[in-house]
């Protein structure tokens, strides 16, 4: 036979390597699926998209030094008055 003790002692060490990396790459799987499985989640894309909303209108309305534009809100809430009282007009029109 080819498996002489000296094979088979050095083949254990061996062995029992490879079951512990094959436990620590199971683990690593579980907690990798377990992450993609929060990631899509309704309420984690919510979450996510909200702040991403949050992140482009401070963007949108704040200066790099964190000051208010003036300039853009002021434009913004007039744009907004403009289509709300056009909207008025048209429902009271058609009412």
């Amino acid at each position: 036979m080819s498996d002489t003790p000296a094979t088979v002692a050095t083949a254990g060490p061996a062995i029992a390597n490879l079951e512990v990396t094959l436990a620590q790459r199971r683990q690593h799987l579980s907690s990798t699926i377990d992450e993609l499985v929060t990631r899509v989640t309704p309420r984690e894309i919510l979450r996510r998209q909200v702040e991403s909303a949050r992140i482009s209108l401070a963007a949108a309305t704040r200066t790099p030094d964190g000051e208010l534009r003036t300039e853009r809100v002021a434009g913004v809430l007039g744009a907004a008055s403009v289509l709300l009282l056009g909207a008025g007009l048209i429902r009271r029109q058609l009412g």
